[in-house]
């Protein structure tokens, strides 16, 4: 039976390219769509079929990680292709319905992120070995997407484009003091305190983290001017004349982002001037995969434009600007991955094959979802007064 619906699923999803699975007992079931990617599977466990029809995005990057799928030249980056270009035609499919049901039944439950919550689910992919991110980030640490003035630009030299841009936004000038929710590995705080003058209190919730920036901090010699604290951004108190969240704002949880930005509200000055950067879907409202919740990223959520707008519109802050960044994320990716792959034995050695079967997987998988399935990066200028940016861009492309 479940093999039989298993082929009934797949002859409805595949549209573009084509797919070749052979099933543990040795049939092979072949399909067929529009030109693209050819994509040739072998399944090592009678139980697949029957996983996949239940959970198909938990089974299948399961039976990656375990070994028990195999791809025909192991190309990942190919196989999330061939995915993420048949999604667009798949949401009236029987299946796609009945798991889409399940996960939005859970939503609000999964989405619901006290502090307590925060901190663990932070603490699953942030406290990870330090050694691991030192594999493929650059060498600041940052770990969002980077901005591609320049189409050659280096991981590098995009990494401290994002960060002149942000600080572009926020205005800054000496001595301005800034609150920075979710400070990573510091490398944001650091930059605006040397480069721009300004004093900044960073909060995160991984400790890992926290250790790194305060590190650097200090032999950067700008303990005086830069402080970071093991802290949930809702225990913070006072005003600060600027704000900014990069790649924060994805583990807020949607039940929480009226408390989100009603903090941001109450912790801006008069005058102040707010900057959210977050990963955003150009979709309507969703649901998280249930293979990222479980292994790369547990309570996450990607928002809806949609989402965030109606919680900013009752905070009592005004949109000062909205910019889309499209395929940056796709290109950071693609740097990340092709870093991580370089080093892949290391990353064997601290963890195991299967860690790094499912951190490909999961590189690839989100690379593909920017480039074919909507997935962009939302830059959120905010401000209580109008007045409180200039009129025009311009100031963000002069020196």
């Amino acid at each position: 039976m479940w093999d039989k619906l298993f082929d009934a699923m797949l002859r409805g999803y595949v549209k573009v390219g084509s797919l070749e699975v052979r099933l543990a007992g040795g049939r092979v079931l072949t399909y067929r769509g529009a030109p693209g990617p050819d994509i040739r599977l072998t399944f090592h466990d009678p139980a697949l079929p029957r996983r996949l029809v239940q959970r198909p995005d938990l089974a299948l990057g399961e039976g990656y990680m375990d070994g028990t799928i195999t791809l025909d030249g192991d190309d990942i980056g190919l196989f999330h292709e061939f995915i993420t270009l048949n999604l667009p035609h798949a949401g009236d499919l029987w299946w796609r319905k009945v798991n889409y049901a399940a996960r939005a039944a859970r939503r609000r439950v999964d989405q619901w992120n006290p502090a307590h919550k925060a901190r663990r689910n932070v603490s699953h992919h942030y406290d990870l070995s330090a050694t691991l991110y030192d594999l493929f980030l650059d060498e600041d640490r940052q770990y969002s997407c980077a901005y591609f003035q320049r189409p050659d630009m280096t991981l590098e030299e995009a990494q401290a484009a994002k960060k002149a841009h942000i600080a572009k936004k926020l205005c800054l000038k000496p001595g301005l003091r800034v609150f920075e929710i979710g400070s990573g590995w510091g490398g944001l705080a650091l930059t605006l305190a040397r480069d721009f003058g300004a004093e900044v209190f960073g909060v995160t919730l991984s400790t890992e983290q926290l250790d790194w920036s305060r590190a650097r901090a200090e032999a950067a010699g700008l303990s005086d001017r830069v402080r970071f604290e093991l802290l949930d951004y809702r225990a913070v108190t006072g005003q600060f004349d600027r704000i900014v969240s990069v790649g924060m704002f994805e583990h807020v949880g949607v039940p929480h982002y009226g408390e989100y930005f009603r903090t941001v509200f109450d912790r801006l000055a008069p005058d102040g001037v707010a900057l959210i950067h977050t990963i955003g879907r150009a979709t309507p409202p969703a649901t998280t995969s249930p293979w990222i919740a479980k292994y790369i990223f547990p309570g996450g959520y990607i928002p809806a434009l949609s989402e965030m707008a109606a919680a900013v519109e009752r905070s009592g802050l005004q949109p000062m600007d909205i910019e889309m960044w499209r395929l940056h994320y796709a290109e950071t990716l693609r740097h990340w991955y092709d870093r991580f792959m370089a080093r892949a034995d290391e990353a064997e050695a601290l963890y195991d094959a299967r860690f790094v079967r499912m951190w490909r997987y999961y590189l690839k998988a989100s690379e593909m979802m920017f480039r074919n399935a909507g997935h962009q990066v939302f830059q959120y200028q905010l401000a209580k007064r109008p007045d409180a940016v200039p009129l025009s861009r311009d100031y963000l492309y002069t020196s």
